[in-house]
């Protein structure tokens, strides 16, 4: 998830008091916290996934259901809460958002079985929808002036490639020493201390009564996700052919349909179709679902691999994990000198192919593979997502007007949530049998390149042509 500069409209003939500079850098390490332990809840989970299996019971379809139902509701939520701030203020929105989730936390780590943790990772990704674009809200209210916003925003997007980084090393200490439920527990001072400097230092945007909220479309919208995630998920362990996972698959297009219909009517769409009309945007959009299928279904694969067939501790998978996840901040930094140089396009491009040959040099994959061999081709995946992600934000908001580059950063981020879902749904239905994990792994493998070689050559003629174009 990347982030955008957002404007806050103000009544006009006032002037807002200008808050102190402690106040504003408070409410910067509020809106960190906020958004940085969003992503720590997306990977420090996978960490965790085979001691939950094992203390909760269950198969694979149920572990995908854990890491799913927060990043349905994630991605299905964040447009609605982002207009939902705008009506009636940002941080009251926040707040009650970061509340939630850390409340909501301590229900994952009393679940006392596996549809209990799933429910309550469900709302968990309601809390997050909520956090991430008030977040920002709250961040463009506090630093009106484009440089220090943008220097603010800087800083929030990498605290939360932090978290990320640090989440399976983090889940796997915690697992070590206290057990899983102790993955969602630290939510719980991270929340607590998030609310009270929120509570005490972050100032309320304006409201906009006037903002309306897509109901309809927010409907149809999770109920479209939810019905195909669900019957790929199912698929996989009870067979394509199931009346069950047919009728998802039935579903979704229905309601794929009836959202589709709905926002072309509505008078505030959740999702203006319009933005779709415009070549780059569809693009970009589209790059960040595959790429999103592809770097988060293998995340789960190899999370189940270390563990489950190589037989490796939650420690030791969260440490196989640093060196790829630490390798998107560096890669983040330099990637806007490259974009300078060669183009965003080009730029894109290049990330892309970098990790779709990570993912090829991964085919020779069996069980007691050494790590360096792998850990080598995890690092490529890492440093080609962090290559792609920032020209891909940046290229996105450029083909849209500022007045829109919210509403912009919301569908790539809601784009990239949905592919996170994919990609989970469909990597995990691959490998649910421990007998074909090997072979479902490189069939995820061959996916995930030929996804990524996709969005490389799309984004390179895109680019082409609009450097063509009088």
């Amino acid at each position: 998830m990347q982030a955008s500069s957002l404007k806050v409209q103000l009544p006009a003939g006032s002037i807002p008091a200008a808050p102190s500079r402690p106040a504003t850098t408070l409410t910067l390490a509020a809106m960190s916290l906020g958004y940085g332990v969003v992503q720590l809840d997306v990977t420090i989970v996978n960490t965790a996934l085979n001691s939950i299996g094992s203390s909760l019971g269950g198969g694979v379809a149920e572990l995908q259901w854990v890491v799913s139902a927060y990043t349905i509701a994630f991605a299905a939520f964040i447009l609605t809460a982002g207009a939902l701030g705008d009506r009636i203020g940002a941080k009251r929105v926040f707040m009650a958002g970061f509340a939630l989730f850390t409340a909501v936390s301590v229900a994952c780590a009393l679940a006392p079985d596996a549809l209990t943790l799933i429910m309550a990772r469900a709302v968990q990704g309601l809390g997050a929808a909520i956090l991430v674009p008030n977040s920002l809200a709250l961040l463009s209210h506090a630093y009106p002036d484009d440089t220090s916003r943008g220097r603010a925003v800087g800083i929030w997007a990498a605290g939360a490639s932090l978290t990320l980084t640090a989440g399976p090393l983090v889940g796997g200490s915690l697992i070590a020493l206290a057990g899983w439920r102790w993955i969602f527990l630290v939510n719980l001072p991270i929340g607590l201390l998030g609310l009270w400097l929120t509570w005490r230092y972050a100032s309320e945007t304006t409201r906009s009564p006037r903002r309306q909220l897509d109901l309809p479309g927010q409907v149809t919208a999770i109920a479209a996700l939810g019905a195909l995630a669900g019957a790929i998920i199912e698929g996989g362990a009870r067979g394509w052919s199931n009346p069950l996972v047919l009728a998802g698959f039935v579903a979704f297009a229905i309601f794929a349909l009836l959202f589709v219909a709905r926002e072309q009517r509505a008078g505030q769409p959740m999702l203006p179709l319009s933005l779709f009309a415009r070549p780059m945007f569809s693009v970009t959009a589209t790059v960040g679902l595959l790429v999103n299928i592809a770097f988060y279904g293998l995340i789960f694969v190899f999370s189940l691999y270390f563990q489950r067939i190589n037989g490796w501790s939650a420690f030791a998978t969260g440490f196989a994990f640093l060196p790829m996840l630490g390798a998107v901040l560096p890669v983040n930094l330099v990637a806007a000198r490259v974009a300078e140089r060669i183009g965003a396009p080009q730029t894109i491009a290049l990330g892309a192919t970098i990790a779709a040959a990570g993912c090829l040099g991964l085919l020779f994959l069996a069980p007691g593979t050494v790590y360096p061999a792998v850990g080598l081709q995890l690092v490529a995946l890492g440093a080609g997502l962090g290559l792609v992600v920032p020209p891909l934000t940046s290229t996105l908001l450029g083909s849209v007007e500022k007045s829109r580059s919210g509403v912009a950063a919301g569908v790539l981020n809601s784009t990239r949530q949905t592919g996170s879902v994919l990609g989970v749904a469909l990597f995990g239905s691959l490998i649910g049998e421990a007998s074909a994990f090997i072979a479902g792994a490189h069939a995820a493998l061959l996916i995930s390149a030929a996804l990524l070689l996709v969005a490389a050559a799309t984004i390179w003629r895109s680019g082409t042509k609009a450097a063509d174009a009088p």
